[in-house]
């Protein structure tokens, strides 16, 4: 009868020790559980698109503030390129506390030249976007820009930009010689008298060209590119106007102007 007690005794410790074992993971599991959420809050996550309440953790160690919009709570930084000072490398977008990074953009570090930001509606959805515009390089007759949109939805979505060279490729026909340079958009012809200019024909290019300067703005809620004509190393006939809009889930041509230059306004057919 006392062996019996004794086996039962011992049955009953066992059991015990089981169920405090279990009762701990229980506690354990509940207790990593109520601490989700301050797991997630803490957590910070590096992808391009955030999540709510998520937000990157950045160091700006060594970064400059490039360009600003107080009103708007949006900051650019970059830092200078170490082997090409005259370059900005690296940059980050700090957009309303959210941070996003584009490591392989680049701009001048000539304050003249600084990045531009816009946080307009340009696409008549009543939600804004972003648009940075970034300057590549610069020089006698010379600027490259470049132009990054932004929609926002739980996070920075790029949104395509057509190229404005293809554009005109696609678009604009033209002709040179010594004596008339021709440009046609769509049913519009434009003809000018080059002859009065006595150009050297050694100096005249084969063609018109584009993409010696590019040149983006926002106006009156519209992107706009801007490309002059060039036929010398220094002579331009006028520019190329492009405003964009939103279609196709991208920003195409909307209009393509020919604007001829004050000096060659009236010799233009």
């Amino acid at each position: 009868m006392k062996m019996k007690n004794g086996w039962i005794l011992i049955i009953f410790i066992v059991l015990g020790v089981f169920s405090l074992s279990i009762h701990s993971e229980e506690a354990t599991l509940f207790s990593d559980a109520s601490n989700k959420d301050e797991i997630l809050e803490s957590s910070y996550i590096s992808s391009d698109v955030k999540m709510p309440g998520i937000r990157e953790k950045v160091s700006f160690e060594r970064y400059e503030i490039v360009a600003k919009s107080t009103e708007e709570n949006i900051t650019l930084y970059a830092k200078k390129m170490e082997d090409l000072e005259s370059q900005y490398r690296d940059f980050k977008i700090d957009f309303k506390g959210e941070t996003y990074s584009r490591p392989f953009w680049m701009n001048v570090t000539n304050p003249t030249y600084a990045p531009e930001i816009f946080y307009e509606d340009i696409n008549k959805d009543q939600k804004k976007e972003l648009i940075i515009i970034l300057t590549r390089g610069y020089g006698t007759g010379a600027l490259l820009e470049e132009v990054y949109v932004y929609r926002y939805t739980n996070g920075l979505i790029d949104v395509l930009v057509d190229d404005p060279i293809a554009i005109i490729n696609k678009n604009v026909k033209t002709k040179l010689t010594t004596e008339k340079a021709e440009i046609r958009i769509g049913d519009k012809e434009y003809k000018i008298d080059l002859a009065p200019l006595q150009i050297n024909p050694t100096n005249l290019f084969e063609e018109i060209a584009f993409g010696g300067v590019i040149k983006y703005e926002v106006k009156d809620q519209q992107l706009t590119a801007t490309l002059p004509a060039q036929i010398t190393a220094a002579g331009y006939l006028g520019e190329i106007v492009i405003v964009y809009e939103f279609r196709d889930k991208m920003y195409q041509a909307k209009t393509i102007e020919f604007q001829p230059s004050e000096l060659l306004k009236k010799r233009v057919e």
